[in-house]
């Protein structure tokens, strides 16, 4: 999955609170619900749905679904539906991206840049079907909150340093909105630039705010291959805005970035 530098969303106060973490697609899923009540059927749910996206979507897995289709084994209509719903997504994002983000990275399909952002989306749609109106779903960094934190306080993400993870450079304060991260800080420069095939060098983090965190995601990708080229496409998004850090430090945001949604 896209290596991210992990927001931190924090309450401003006191909450009822139902916290599980699950270890999924080589990363930690947290799952944080802040209503009042027994939650354990919900989250059991969610913890089946993030280990069948795995199933169907794993490169790492030979018998996933996209594993199949890669080796021919398996025609995308044949596959689990909702791998024509991420593959459809990710034309979308390769579309808005002008081709910074791709699902055919190294020639070989690999949706998995879009992916962890979808199913933490999804996740937290299930959540709200379920009663659950204020949680954060945290998917190896990348977040989806929905309500707020505590009764009256929004939620807080902070936004890593990729050269310190334990300095908060800025914070985003809001409600129902995502967050999602590239970077360097957990893998290293594996991001590589669909138009030269070169790994991308010229940022350290890309972080991206907006209301869908599965566009979000591949988004962030997008704007760390881009480099400072980011900002001018993303001021032309409508919801979305962009901080970024270059290779040596520097901060840069789009003109929408502000630290309350």
């Amino acid at each position: 999955m896209t290596a991210t530098d992990a927001p931190i969303a924090a309450a401003g106060s006191a909450a009822p609170r139902a916290v599980h973490v699950e270890h999924c697609m080589g990363t930690a899923f947290t799952i944080d619900i802040r209503d009042p009540g027994s939650w354990d059927a919900a989250i059991a749910e969610v913890v089946d749905w993030l280990h069948q996206v795995d199933a169907v979507f794993s490169t790492y897995r030979a018998d996933s679904d996209i594993s199949r289709i890669q080796r021919g084994e398996l025609k995308v209509r044949e596959a689990d539906p909702e791998v024509d719903e991420v593959l459809e997504l990710c034309a979308r994002a390769a579309t808005a991206t002008g081709g910074a983000f791709t699902a055919m990275p190294h020639g070989r399909l690999d949706p998995t840049g879009l992916v962890k952002g979808w199913a933490v989306e999804r996740a937290s749609r299930l959540l709200e079907a379920r009663g659950a109106a204020n949680h954060a779903v945290n998917g190896g960094g990348d977040v989806q909150l929905a309500g707020g934190a505590a009764p009256g306080r929004p939620w807080v993400v902070g936004i890593s340093d990729p050269g310190n993870r334990s300095r908060i450079l800025s914070t985003v304060t809001g409600r129902d909105f995502a967050v999602a991260t590239s970077g360097i800080a957990e893998r290293g420069s594996h991001i590589r630039d669909p138009f030269t095939g070169r790994p991308a060098a010229a940022l350290a983090s890309a972080t991206v705010v907006g209301d869908r965190l599965s566009l979000a995601d591949a988004y962030a990708t997008a704007a760390f291959v881009l480099g400072q080229q980011a900002i001018r496409w993303i001021d032309e998004m409508d919801g979305y805005a962009a901080l970024l850090v270059d290779a040596a430090g520097s901060i840069s945001t789009s003109r929408d970035w502000r630290t309350g949604r």
